[in-house]
């Protein structure tokens, strides 16, 4: 596999040019932001990839970028690269003659989520970088935000907020509006704050895994505060696309415990995967409100690739007392869509495509504690 700097073309030293004609005609995501309008408020430089262009320029001069370690930089070009990558899908035109992009953000996380997996980015820099397009215009409006605070602290815990900054100063820079140079000045004041919280270079430290569990479970928790750990037995819930390595785990590391598993759910009511799921998620709660009333250890082994289902059950085994492990397997691109194909359920690609898209990795936000297991190629 090529290494994932060489994919990207990432610029180095000693020129730091993009070569935008290897680039350019290399992924099919790049061509979908090619003519895509945006609007000339905020974007009179032109479409999305003009606009793409120019913020990879801006990244690549940018004093930070060129003192950082290759790895790093891999991650910042990247993010440079794929902040846009949702707008082909996103980009609506109002009555009222203005261009908006909704949920841009988000989904490009997920979009480029995709792209940097099967290219073979690493779990834990893929992650970063997809957290940096996921929050990549916060730092333009942040002081506006009633709970600052807040904000930074749930950041902090997957993007460096120093990065997130950088990669902010770049989009600012490779757009052509009016406001350019005070939202500057707000990206530079939201980096200091970064930092006066405590939080620029890695996550925001809390007393306890509690403590942080809790303070992101419940609203009006300080994130000061050192919650007493009063959890009476651990719940554990696995995450990952089909053919991951899920159901290996669990025979591996909890072969011991009562183990909920929606497709064996599914089979013993006879009900397909394309068909409504209701039924199948109503047997599988009530049979965890058994476990969870006796305070039984236990795992619960589907998919959950979203943060809201993730969340619902896990609000749901917080309220019975348990400590709560999230389990999240993946395997690398070839090697889960060779598993799939040898699978007595085969996913249908079509299916397969759109749960990748919707892939969301749990991070340290969702529980007590996230455990990442990635398979060999």
């Amino acid at each position: 596999m090529t290494p994932v700097p060489d994919a990207l073309l990432v610029p180095g030293p000693p020129h730091w040019t993009v070569d935008w004609d290897a680039l350019d005609g290399r992924f099919e995501w790049i061509a979908a932001m090619r003519g895509v309008p945006q609007d000339p408020v905020f974007h009179a430089e032109g479409d999305v990839w003009i606009h793409t262009r120019m913020v990879c320029e801006s990244m690549a001069n940018l004093d930070a970028f060129r003192a950082a370690p290759l790895p790093l930089r891999t991650g910042l070009f990247a993010a440079a690269l794929l902040h846009d990558v949702a707008k082909p899908r996103c980009t609506v035109h109002e009555p009222d003659g203005r261009i908006r992009s909704p949920g841009h953000s988000p989904a490009g996380a997920n979009d480029a989520r995709g792209v940097l997996w099967r290219l073979g980015m690493t779990t834990a820099q893929r992650e970063s970088v997809c957290a940096m397009i996921r929050y990549h215009q916060v730092p333009y409006h942040w002081a506006s935000r009633s709970n600052a605070d807040g904000s930074f602290i749930r950041m902090s815990q997957t993007a460096p907020l120093r990065h997130l900054a950088w990669l902010a100063h770049a989009d600012l820079e490779g757009r052509i509006c009016e406001d350019q140079a005070a939202r500057i000045e707000d990206i530079a004041l939201f980096e200091e704050y970064a930092h006066e919280l405590g939080c620029a270079e890695g996550p925001w430290s809390f007393a306890n895994d509690h403590s942080r569990a809790m303070y992101f479970a419940r609203n009006d928790r300080d994130p000061h505060w050192a919650a007493h750990d009063d959890t009476r037995f651990t719940v554990t819930l696995m995450s990952g696309l089909p053919g991951s390595g899920k159901s290996t785990w669990v025979a591996e590391h909890a072969a011991d415990q009562p183990i909920i598993e929606l497709d064996a759910i599914r089979r013993g009511l006879g009900i397909p995967a394309r068909r409504p799921q209701g039924k199948v998620i109503h047997a599988a709660r009530e049979r965890a409100r058994e476990y969870l009333r006796r305070d039984q250890p236990f795992v619960w082994d589907a998919t959950n690739l979203s943060r809201r289902v993730r969340r619902q059950l896990v609000s749901l085994f917080y309220d019975y007392g348990a400590r709560v492990r999230i389990v999240h397997v993946e395997a690398p691109a070839a090697t889960l869509r060779e598993r799939n194909r040898s699978r007595p359920a085969v996913v249908p690609d079509d299916v397969l495509t759109r749960m990748i898209r919707l892939w969301e990795p749990p991070d340290r936000t969702e529980a007590h504690e996230v455990v990442w297991v990635v398979a060999a190629p």
